[in-house]
This record gives structure tokens, sequence and C-alpha cells, in this order.
């Protein structure tokens, strides 16, 4: 069994990104996002939030930009789908721990889906959510980046921009 990867946390941060949990590949070298499919540092450069297009090899570069990572769940898995219940009642309340302790600016779920295990609501739109699980804690739902995802990389780019206004 692979083993979880380091998040990257500290206090003050501008912004959180939130995943279900890291991919094999992710598990394999350590780093957040780092399925060769996955457009994760695409998306994020391509809707202005960072200067130039990170690899995944500098994920931990990001906390300069006050951008950090996290999972709802540690465990590296080829699929969401091979996540249990167990593990997802444990990570959402891990995940609160974590944003009570570090208060990020904005907190960014890389998924719907990830947002609705973490937030047991359902009928979640994109973007800033009106009722935050964590008071004082502005929640943003934005599409995976997984290259599994059927939208089209200039849609999720847009929601993603939207985080720009937001962040200074």
């Amino acid at each position: 069994m692979l083993a979880a990867i380091n998040d990257h946390l500290q206090p003050g941060l501008k912004l959180l990104f939130v995943g279900f949990n890291p991919s094999l590949r992710s598990g394999e070298t350590g780093h957040h996002y780092a399925n060769p499919r996955n457009r994760f540092y695409t998306i994020i450069h391509e809707a202005g939030l960072t200067p130039r297009r990170y690899r995944p090899d500098e994920d931990q570069d990001l906390l300069e930009l006050g951008y950090g990572f996290t999972n709802i769940v540690a465990r590296p898995t080829l699929a969401a789908a091979d996540i249990t219940a167990e593990e997802y009642a444990e990570g959402r309340i891990i995940l609160r721990d974590k944003i009570r302790t570090y208060r990020p600016k904005i907190v960014c779920f890389v998924g719907k889906g990830v947002y609705e295990k973490y937030s047991a609501r359902h009928d979640i739109q994109w973007g800033f959510q009106e009722t935050p699980v964590v008071e004082g804690i502005r929640e943003f739902v934005a599409p995976s980046s997984s290259g599994l995802v059927r939208m089209k990389l200039d849609e999720i780019v847009a929601i993603f921009s939207k985080l720009h206004e937001h962040l200074d």
C-alpha cells in the first residue's frame, strides 16, 4: 500500500485546494495532482491563479503564493470509487479540523463530489457556497481537474477564474 502524501499547509493561506485523495501516481511521487492526465496545474495557470504553469514536483512551491494542498482522504487509490464510507467519515472530521486550525481565506474543493462528502450536502452549484461548514471560511466548489471529467477545459478554467478576484 502506498503511503499518504504530505499536505502543504500553513497558517494564513489565501487558498487551500482539497481533492478526493491522491492518485496512485501522486502516491508514488509524493506530489499532489501528479497523474499526467490531470489538468490541475494547467487549469490554475490559465485561470490566472499562478504566474506560470507549475509542475507536480513543484507543488510545495505554491505555498509561496499562499496556496496549500490537502485531501479529504489521505490514502492513494486508483479511483475515488475505491474510497470506503468509513474513510470518508474519518476524513470529513480530519479535514474540518485542518480548516479550523489553519483558517485559509478560501477553501477550493476540486470536484463537487469532494464537497458533497465533506459537507453532506447535495444539489451543489459551482462557485462560492452560501453557508460554510466552518464559520468564517469561504468555500468554493470547482470541477475536478481529472482528465476523466467531460467538461471542456475552457469551461473548467472559467469556473476556477472566479477565485482570482477574491484572493487579494
